[in-house]
């Protein structure tokens, strides 16, 4: 009951920020890691732990097959080359480093040393495209890159965290390491491949029932689990089956049951955010209450050098790894990644859920963990806050030239869905096709000129305002008990879907937060 009022505190605490700084380009998971750790800090918060696979499950199995979900196949062939040194080389660079931090500063063992950097190694794009989302201009390559190195760093961060952690806890375990990481990640992909398609052919006998959300998350939690059952790469089996899911069921899925399924996604997985910073920020207020003043002030020192590490690596490495990328296109006359993109790249190291979720999974008896558990609240504190708040900014300072590809893009797919709209009733001659076909050709043009149709065309305009007066005559007939209530919510629901028909579909899109 204790963490229920906690976590029901920090989440009416993360309300009221979220809408007071929406408007001021700041990532809502920077607004989540200030309440978290205030939530904690209150007098009587409770001491809570969790289960260490429960934290790996419940946190990043929804949050990367959400994230596999909205990210291609195609894009990952396309920009191999900066994926792979941003997602894996990035990732083992920055684990060295840390490592070493932990090992020459705080006298880690080794294999703990890597536990800790793999823990903060990967951003989390979630708290970068909060703020890039506001600034259309950006290029969407650079945009797509940092979606992309977000979602296949967690696969490589967590077989490294795995390692480490088994070496440390089974020593013997260690001649055995290279065989069943050989086997965990092409093993990951396949589960996950197989485990998609079943979806993709069962899904279609839920739709129309809550039912079928429901069973979007045991889908999500049930590949997680099984690939841990395996010893193979849950997060690659994630990743494969988030994006044959997102492939092949789509074509299938009734408009209503995407809308609802969707939604249901996006606010369980902000609410698993909400409770991950609330667990490590009580967890981080336990080991506070631990230390003694001396010690504590020596491993606030140990995680300042630790975020310090972690930010000077990512530009480091994202500013050498641009430079080459732009002599390698140089040599194939292409033209490279600027000078600007790499900085803004450099800049979007946030950590996020991937860090919290790692940080609670740690055993209890790990090597240091206190130490660990408070280092990575830091780096993440740290990330979210200095370069969260100062990312807007710096965009702005860039001047990046518009990219205006994406909506180029839109208006030929539009256009070229009303053409084939039309090429369905082109032998009709009644008079309804007639002005269908009108309606359909007016709006063409709109699309071609790079506008939504719905917000350009007078009848929908209309319609709008005819269901206004619809509403406001329905809130009177069961003010004065003309109809009953049931009466009353059956024609609401008509309006409401009425409403989406007719309405551009910027009036029902949901902010993140």
């Amino acid at each position: 009951m204790v963490l229920f009022e906690s976590a029901l505190i920090l989440i009416t605490v993360a309300i009221v920020l979220l809408h007071l700084t929406r408007r001021l380009s700041i990532p809502y998971p920077t607004v989540l890691a200030l309440a978290g750790v205030a939530v904690a800090a209150l007098p009587g918060a409770p001491a809570i732990g969790i289960d260490p696979s429960l934290a790996l499950a419940l946190f990043i199995a929804p949050a990367v097959f959400d994230a596999a979900f909205d990210f291609p196949p195609r894009d990952v062939r396309r920009y191999w080359l900066p994926l792979l040194s941003l997602a894996a080389i990035a990732v083992v660079v920055t684990t060295v480093v840390v490592a070493g931090v932990g090992v020459f500063l705080a006298g880690m063992p080794l294999a703990a040393a890597v536990a800790l950097g793999a823990i903060v190694a990967p951003p989390d794009a979630a708290a970068a495209t909060a703020v890039l989302g506001r600034f259309s201009q950006l290029p969407r390559s650079t945009v797509t890159v940092l979606k992309g190195e977000s979602l296949l760093n967690d696969a490589v961060a967590l077989l490294i965290f795995s390692a480490a952690v088994g070496v440390t806890l089974h020593p013997a375990s260690l001649g055995s390491l290279a065989p069943r990481l050989a086997v965990a990640a092409p093993g990951g992909l396949l589960l996950g491949y197989a485990l998609g398609r079943l979806a993709t052919w069962v899904m279609p006998l839920l739709y129309g029932r809550l039912s079928g959300a429901v069973a979007s998350f045991v889908l999500a939690f049930g590949t997680w689990i099984v690939a841990e059952r395996l010893e193979l790469s849950s997060v690659l089996a994630m990743v494969a089956c988030g994006m044959v899911v997102a492939r092949y069921a789509p074509a299938h899925t009734p408009a209503r049951d995407r809308i609802h399924v969707y939604s249901v996604w996006n606010t369980a997985v902000f609410l698993l955010n909400v409770l991950a910073f609330l667990l490590l920020g009580l967890q981080a207020r336990a080991v506070v209450q631990r230390l003694a003043p001396d010690a504590l002030d020596e491993a606030l020192r140990f995680a300042g050098a630790v975020l310090v590490a972690v930010v000077v690596t990512r530009i480091a490495w994202v500013l050498l790894h641009n430079v080459v990328l732009r002599g390698l296109y140089r040599r194939r006359g292409k033209r490279g990644p600027s000078v600007a993109q790499g900085v803004l790249a450099s800049w979007c190291g946030m950590r996020g859920l991937v860090t919290l979720a790692t940080a609670l999974a740690l055993p209890a008896g790990f090597p240091q963990r206190d130490l660990i558990v408070l280092s990575a609240l830091a780096v993440v504190l740290g990330t979210l806050v200095l370069q969260g708040l100062t990312l807007g900014p710096l965009i702005r300072l860039l001047r990046f030239p518009p990219d205006d590809s994406l909506a180029r893009e839109v208006a030929q797919g539009r256009a070229a869905l009303i053409d084939a709209g039309l090429a369905r009733i082109a032998d009709r001659r009644d008079d309804a096709a007639v002005r269908l076909r009108e309606l359909y050709s007016a709006e063409r043009a709109a699309a071609l000129q790079g506008h939504r149709p719905r917000s350009t065309q007078p009848i929908d305009a209309l319609k709008r305002e005819t269901l206004i007066g619809k509403r406001a005559r329905l809130a009177e007939l069961r003010a004065s008990g003309a109809i009953d209530d049931d009466v009353f919510h059956t024609l609401e629901h008509e309006l409401d879907w009425a409403d989406l028909a007719m309405a551009p579909p910027e009036r029902f899109e949901m902010d993140e937060a």
